[in-house]
């Protein structure tokens, strides 16, 4: 998504989704499946939502991104 000034007209949805796009692209995706895990739990299809933010992406890249992050013990 390309930069998208906050305005007081976008919707509920607009805002969710630029948040969520924002959140991906600066935590990566194992910071933003992390922040999934504790922010987003009781509703929507997990299995069919994680398809759109981790097609393509091997548990490799998302360890290597966890180690640059601090987020695991060596």
């Amino acid at each position: 998504m390309a930069h998208q000034a906050v305005t007081p007209e976008m919707t509920d949805d607009q805002f969710d989704r630029y948040v969520m796009d924002v959140l991906a692209r600066e935590l990566g995706p194992g910071g933003y499946a992390r922040y999934l895990m504790l922010h987003r739990s009781g509703s929507g299809d997990y299995t069919r939502d994680r398809h759109q933010w981790l097609d393509g992406v091997t548990i490799e890249e998302i360890w290597r991104d966890m180690e640059d992050k601090g987020l695991t013990q060596k």
